[in-house]
């Protein structure tokens, strides 16, 4: 079976890699930039870093940030209205996932307007036209979504999430600056963190997952175990790790998909607008405890790139605990907490859990699952 890779064309990474933007614009004849950014952002001061970089260089744009941090289907069709008014003809999408997939959407239904029901999108969209050209620059040191082929939107009327998948959204350049990344608080770097982190493990153990995706995750997997707590801690090294490690995962789980952790998490975001990496933290060690009897020997290299020593003279099981216990005292130590106990009523699980098993990411998951199950893992949990 022929086995589909598709990345970036172009991507820089390292401090100062925003001015390269202005590289890209004039090499490719860009006439005017929408820009998409949340209002956290614009508000600090973050967004400004890029905007200054357009306006030294004389490039004209227009910024918008009516985007939410689940951003809707509304955030969608006002960009798309903005988009069309503004007479841009490129992005620059400034943020974590929320603002890159939110300019996906907004970059797919321009050139493919068959599109303009946001929801027809779901799924994998049999769209004819690449995106408008996106440049996009994450904040967030997570997502990964400046390489991936996926975007997620939230319908708000049906409290639910929206994965959407489609080769045609994928950013035509990715600049990945710590810089950008260094005013993010300790909070939101250790769950966009743990994010990455899930990306990579759930990538690793996927259906889809083979030799090359098998490299790349692995490879992050040890980036993200080594540098998560310095970037909490706002260390340059940490910083710089992060930003590579997570960009690595997302090279990797684009291509061949992620699981049930994903699946969970999707609905708590929709439903009580849980920050996506806080969700995917707490769920990721009770996943990976479901999912080990499928894994094979995968759970003894999980182990050894989080920097367990002495993996090789370890029984199955001692190296299955190994994996779990060395995520689960990663997510302790940056401030992670252990359970949805604070998230999740009794009486939306039956929701949440009907939720997980339709997400697009539940196929993925290397064991065949249900409703019931799902059910018990979030019971699990509270």
């Amino acid at each position: 079976m022929a086995q589909r890779f598709i990345l970036n064309g172009t991507s820089y990474h390292g401090a100062g890699a925003i001015q390269e933007i202005a590289t890209e614009v004039k090499s490719r004849g860009f006439k005017k930039a929408f820009v998409c950014s949340d209002p956290d952002l614009v508000k600090f001061g973050v967004t400004a870093k890029v905007l200054k970089v357009l306006d030294d260089n004389g490039f004209p744009y227009e910024l918008y940030s009516n985007i939410k941090p689940n951003p809707t289907i509304e955030n969608v069709q006002t960009g798309v209205e903005a988009f069309k008014n503004a007479g841009t003809d490129y992005l620059i999408a400034i943020g974590g996932g929320s603002s890159m997939d939110t300019a996906k959407a907004i970059g797919i239904i321009i050139n493919n307007p068959e599109f303009a029901d946001v929801r027809s999108l779901e799924g994998v969209a049999d769209t004819k036209k690449p995106a408008v050209p996106i440049i996009a620059v994450p904040t967030t040191a997570g997502t990964a979504a400046e390489v991936t082929i996926n975007y997620v939107i939230t319908d708000a009327e049906k409290n639910r999430k929206m994965v959407c998948v489609d080769p045609h959204d994928i950013p035509v350049v990715a600049v990945v600056d710590p810089d950008m990344m260094s005013s993010m608080p300790k909070g939101l770097t250790a769950a966009t963190g743990m994010d990455a982190l899930t990306h990579a493990i759930e990538g690793y153990i996927t259906a889809g997952a083979w030799e090359l995706s098998d490299m790349f995750h692995l490879k992050a997997i040890e980036i993200i175990a080594k540098s998560l707590r310095g970037a909490v801690d706002n260390t340059p090294e940490g910083r710089e790790g992060m930003a590579l490690g997570q960009y690595i995962a997302g090279m990797g789980f684009s291509n061949v998909g992620l699981g049930i952790v994903h699946s969970m998490a999707h609905p708590l975001g929709a439903l009580y607008d849980t920050p996506h990496g806080v969700a995917n933290a707490i769920i990721l060690p009770t996943g990976m405890e479901y999912n080990a009897p499928c894994t094979g020997e995968k759970y003894r290299d999980i182990a050894k790139a989080m920097g367990v020593e002495g993996t090789e003279k370890m029984t199955q099981d001692e190296y299955r605990k190994a994996a779990i216990d060395a995520v689960k005292k990663l997510a302790a130590d940056v401030g992670i907490p252990s359970d949805l106990k604070d998230i999740v009523k009794p009486e939306d699980i039956s929701f949440l859990a009907q939720s997980a098993y339709d997400d697009a990411c539940r196929p993925g998951n290397p064991r065949e699952t249900s409703v019931e199950e799902i059910t018990k893992l979030y019971e699990s949990l509270i």
